[in-house]
């Protein structure tokens, strides 16, 4: 609950109200405890709080729960015992503006980002590459820039893994050996991914993070992420909430302490964003959350146990809210140690045994205060929320996304001209290329053979037409030599005409055979060969 008086009021000790200072709300925070302690609740409260503020909030609802601040709540057992105590006899239900979102597009508006908008290193994590994969990934987004070329969805990267491929000869001086080997693993990382869903995530309309920075009625827009699905892959959940976190990080501009922060990023099962990171990205991990504060954002992270939480990160988060813990083992017991060490001890008990012995609702609480500093740590129960405790129907969900500004912004994919569709154009042109040499290389080899074949039928037919005119020849000087032996001994040439007529007939016939036979072979030849 908000107030000028007592700034964001979450909780109630026996000493009065405990309250986050606005302008050290942007030091982060934790919320912590087992399972069944109350953490949801006090996000709800948490995000509540902030938006009556002013102060619009981005958190992941894993189980549904959360979505219930889109309603207003009502009066029950639990609120009537404590209202009083509070110091609110009279409390005014209402809802929050809401806006629900899913990765997916199925509880709420998608919210997509392009390949190069993660990057290599973030994409590396999420497919589990080794050191060497890592390389040879770097090595394809680079070759990509230089080249021109988007990466805008999954296909994008798989058509630039296969070009890169292909070609690796020409950047092995330059960048290193790319093999075949490692270009086969990131291919199968990508199909693992996109069976997973997560090619649902990579595309376009990317979504722009100032629409997660909005208010409505001067209330802060609580920006709510159906995580249920999501957070079956628990590498796909870390993956997308840490490229918010570097998209806020680098797109806000430097403002230092506000009174109030500008955006709440509440960051549930918080473990997963530490399980098997790299140092590398554990690194970048904390210098976001070192430095985003100057951007106004503030980063409060909700997980079992303080020690789920690298130390140097731990460190940073100033406002804290620590539900139950059970030391049922030695390493239980341990945790709740390190979970007392991280308050500012209060002489009234000891931190470690209160921590065993909260009951649900109730917490220890330590902000800062104005100057930065800690506050003692207390022992206070959080206050209840105004809106509904649990779970909306569908059909109220359904109603709440189109009454958003947002509807219809993202809800289209889009699928515009990257490296994909590049890649295939010039793939195309080359094999049409080929065709085109492949097909004047036959047209050529065939004029060859034409040619040769036509010589080949001159020359037979002119032997042929030689022969003929040989024996048409021999056997008219035959004729004309006997007419000419008849002539001088005076005998007729009657009879002697008609027979040379029927030894000519039969020459011709002879000849005509003699060419029929010669072509039949030349004809015959050729269509053997």
């Amino acid at each position: 609950m908000f107030d000028k008086e007592r700034g964001l009021y979450v909780a109630h000790s026996d000493n009065g109200h405990l309250a986050i200072t606005g302008k050290m709300a942007n030091r982060h925070g934790l919320i912590a405890g087992a399972t069944g302690t109350g953490k949801t609740v006090t996000l709800q409260v948490l995000a509540e709080t902030f938006s009556q503020a002013g102060v619009p909030c981005f958190m992941a609802d894993m189980k549904g729960d959360l979505s219930g601040v889109s309603k207003p709540g009502r009066m029950s057992g639990f609120i009537e015992k404590r209202k009083d105590a509070f110091g609110i006899p009279n409390p005014e239900f209402q809802a929050s503006p809401v806006r629900f979102f899913d990765v997916f597009g199925e509880q709420g508006h998608p919210i997509r980002a392009t390949i190069s908008q993660v990057g290599p290193q973030l994409l590396s994590r999420l497919m589990g590459l080794n050191e060497t994969q890592d390389g040879v990934l770097n090595i394809v987004f680079r070759i990509a820039d230089e080249r021109g070329l988007l990466l805008i969805d999954i296909k994008d990267l798989r058509a630039m893994l296969d070009w890169v491929s292909q070609h690796a000869k020409e950047y092995t001086s330059r960048y290193g050996n790319i093999s075949a080997t490692s270009i086969g693993a990131i291919q199968r990382a990508l199909l693992q991914l996109e069976n997973q869903g997560a090619d649902k995530f990579f595309g376009e309309p990317s979504f722009d993070i100032f629409d997660f920075m909005q208010s409505e009625n001067g209330k802060g827009v609580l920006n709510v992420l159906a995580a249920d699905k999501l957070m079956m892959n628990p590498k796909l959940y870390s993956t997308f909430l840490l490229w918010l976190l570097s998209e806020l990080y680098s797109t806000l501009p430097e403002v230092g302490d506000m009174d109030l922060p500008k955006l709440v990023f509440f960051f549930d099962e918080a473990h997963m964003l530490f399980d098997g990171t790299s140092k590398a990205l554990l690194d970048k991990i904390e210098q976001v959350v070192r430095l985003i504060r100057s951007k106004g954002v503030g980063v409060y992270f909700i997980s079992q146990s303080p020690t789920d939480i690298p130390e140097n990160i731990l460190g940073q988060l100033g406002n804290r809210v620590q539900h139950a813990l059970r030391a049922f083992t030695p390493k239980d017991q341990k945790a709740v140690k390190t979970a007392a060490d991280t308050f500012r001890s209060n002489p009234a008990f000891k931190t470690d045994e209160a921590i065993m012995n909260l009951e649900t609702g109730e917490a220890l609480v330590s902000f800062l205060d104005e100057k930065g500093a800690p506050q003692m740590v207390e022992r206070a129960k959080i206050l209840f929320p105004l809106s509904q405790i649990g779970a909306i129907t569908p059909d109220e969900r359904t109603e709440t996304i189109k009454r958003s500004r947002l509807y219809g912004k993202y809800d289209k994919a889009i699928d515009r001209e990257s490296a994909f569709e590049v890649l295939l154009a010039e793939a195309e042109k080359a094999q049409a290329a080929q065709n085109e040499a492949t097909d004047t290389n036959k047209a050529e080899k065939a004029s060859k053979t034409s040619k040769k074949e036509t010589k080949q039928s001159t020359s037979t037919a002119g032997k042929v037409g030689k022969a003929i005119f040989t024996a048409v020849a021999s056997t008219a000087a035959t004729l004309l030599g006997n007419y000419i032996s008849g002539a001088v001994t005076g005998k007729k040439t009657t009879s002697k005409t008609s027979a040379t007529q029927k030894i000519v007939k039969n020459a011709t016939s002879a000849a005509t055979r003699s060419i029929t036979k010669e072509l039949s072979r030349g004809i015959l030849g050729n269509l053997i060969k």
